[in-house]
């Protein structure tokens, strides 16, 4: 069977991410669905993200998920149903991406979760991110359909004790905003953990400057899932095979 550009992508984008060591062990989830279609690809079990391919996507057929969760041994049944439910419950979540990242999931263990403006990236993610506080454990069925529930209209879901969970109509659009997601928790735990007072920037600020990351004028993230591909192409290109 022929290796399309959407396996491609999100082979890269699993490689670009154990780069930046926001993987953990063989777990987190990568999927992305076929076009017109709510069936998707998904990382198969026990991959590290390091080494996966774009031959190693598992294409899972939605009618198919129970025969599916069935057999652990070819993709992990938390998979299954968050990835599962969202594609099938959330229209632009074409794309999606769940890890535990050091720094989102550090935000997520706090009492206020919520990302204070800062600075330029923690201000794009400005009254733009769900919040799930309802964690019950690993993702099995009902949790993800709460998960489904609670993401509106947001690319990012921060859960609640778990990590996050962003979302896009593509691979490289959900990995620009895992990619900022991150960073802005980076800068924003950073702060905290110098014990002064935050230096936050009032609403009308942070929403303009949310609303000029929207309507920025160059496609950032195709950009970037470009540039990323660009790189592995010269340093391992076993991405594509």
């Amino acid at each position: 069977m022929e290796i399309t550009e959407l396996q491609k992508d999100l082979a890269a984008v699993f490689r670009w991410t154990a780069k930046l060591k926001m993987n953990e062990g063989i777990a987190n989830h990568f999927s992305v669905c076929l076009p017109n279609s709510n069936d998707f690809y998904v990382n198969g079990s026990g991959l590290h993200f390091s080494s996966i391919k774009a031959s190693d996507m598992v294409l899972v057929d939605q009618n198919k998920i129970e025969e599916i969760k069935k057999k652990p041994e070819l993709v992990d049944p938390t998979a299954l149903n968050i990835h599962g439910a969202i594609h099938r419950k959330v229209p632009h979540a074409r794309c999606i991406l769940h890890v535990h990242s050091k720094y989102a999931t550090a935000l997520s263990t706090l009492k206020d979760p919520i990302l204070k403006p800062i600075d330029q990236n923690t201000m794009r993610f400005y009254n733009r991110v769900a919040i799930f506080n309802d964690f019950g454990g690993l993702g099995f069925e009902e949790e993800s359909n709460k998960m489904a529930a609670a993401i509106g209209n947001n690319r990012s879901m921060l859960l609640a004790n778990h990590g996050i969970l962003t979302v896009g109509e593509t691979v490289a659009q959900a990995f620009d905003e895992l990619y900022y997601f991150e960073k802005a928790c980076e800068t924003y735990i950073t702060a905290l953990s110098t014990n002064k007072e935050l230096n936050e920037v009032n609403s009308e600020v942070a929403e303009k400057t949310a609303q000029e990351w929207e309507n920025y004028p160059v496609n950032m993230g195709e950009q970037h899932l470009k540039e990323i591909r660009k790189i592995l192409d010269k340093e391992d290109a076993s991405y594509k095979s």
